[in-house]
């Protein structure tokens, strides 16, 4: 079977995965939090391509961890990122209507029941990560929930959706620099996560960690590209969200900053870059190498 076979076939596998991880988390109780779980349950359940997921089982797979265990690690990920898309798309921030193919958490529910999914989303990924069944060593997991703490919080995601809002009121237009800055915090800091996690898992050294956290940093870069192509040439049904919302903003991006032909060959170079910093493995890291290509031939 050909490496893009395979990578659908992952992907489609990763996806069933947590979905019925998911299901078993978030059972419906007979008492008052029977709305608050419902939330959880119609953000989390069904649509996204779980890529955060499949990238900590890819790396896991590297080094023979079990594939129980590294599910589990993407489970948690993937509850800190769900939980950022429910507060990303409130009124109070991004403003969106339309998440997955579908209404966001606050339209097809209220603004009170989506902050709070997302609030008990993030709390259940740390306690995910403290279960046993993650791993046996509790430095271990100790050592994974200090590097997502760090990946979601002002040194990671928050800061660089923080950064995104001041830029809304900024009086002059966000340079290259910056906005490289706060896509490595926003999109890129979870990314990293993905692949240190499957490193700490594996017990790893130094060299091995800084060359997977050079290939998430690079890939990170490029899935920002991405989609800044999608929202500005994507199809709205396709892309499962709202388009060209970034050029009706007069937000700066990549794509306004670079212009069309350069971010899409910058999106490209940086895919090799990260293919590159792959070359101390063999072809076990044949999906990592996969996932770097698709993350810029993607439609949504």
């Amino acid at each position: 079977m050909d490496t893009v076979h395979n990578l659908k076939t992952a992907m489609e596998q990763v996806a069933q995965d947590i979905d019925e991880l998911f299901d078993k988390q978030l059972s419906i109780p007979e008492d008052p939090r029977t709305r608050l779980i419902e939330a959880m349950r119609y953000a989390a359940i069904g649509g996204g391509k779980r890529l955060r997921p499949l990238l900590v089982v890819a790396t896991c797979a590297l080094f023979n961890v079990d594939r129980k265990a590294a599910l589990r690690v993407g489970l948690a990920i993937e509850c800190i990122h769900v939980y950022s898309l429910i507060h990303d798309d409130m009124p109070c921030m991004d403003n969106d209507d339309l998440r997955r193919g579908k209404p966001t958490v606050h339209k097809a529910f209220d603004d009170a029941s989506a902050v709070l999914s997302g609030d008990a989303l993030q709390a259940l990924a740390f306690e995910i990560l403290a279960d046993e069944q993650i791993h046996a060593d509790p430095n271990v997991r100790l050592e994974l929930v200090k590097a997502l703490a760090i990946a979601s919080g002002k040194d990671g995601m928050v800061g660089g959706q923080a950064i995104d809002l001041a830029a809304e009121t900024s009086a002059e237009p966000f340079d290259l620099p910056t906005i490289t800055r706060l896509q490595q915090l926003k999109t890129g800091a979870l990314f990293g996560f993905c692949l240190e996690a499957g490193a700490i898992m594996g017990r790893q050294n130094k060299d091995v960690r800084d060359r997977l956290k050079a290939y998430a940093r690079d890939i990170g870069l490029a899935f920002q590209i991405a989609d800044d192509l999608i929202d500005a040439e994507g199809d709205e049904a396709i892309a499962g969200k709202a388009v060209g919302k970034d050029a009706a903003a007069g937000k700066a991006t990549f794509l306004s900053l670079l212009g069309l032909e350069k971010a899409r060959s910058q999106a490209t170079a940086l895919v090799d870059q990260a293919i590159a910093h792959l070359s101390i493995f063999g072809e076990e890291a044949d999906f990592l190498r996969g996932i770097a290509r698709y993350i810029v031939a993607r439609d949504h």
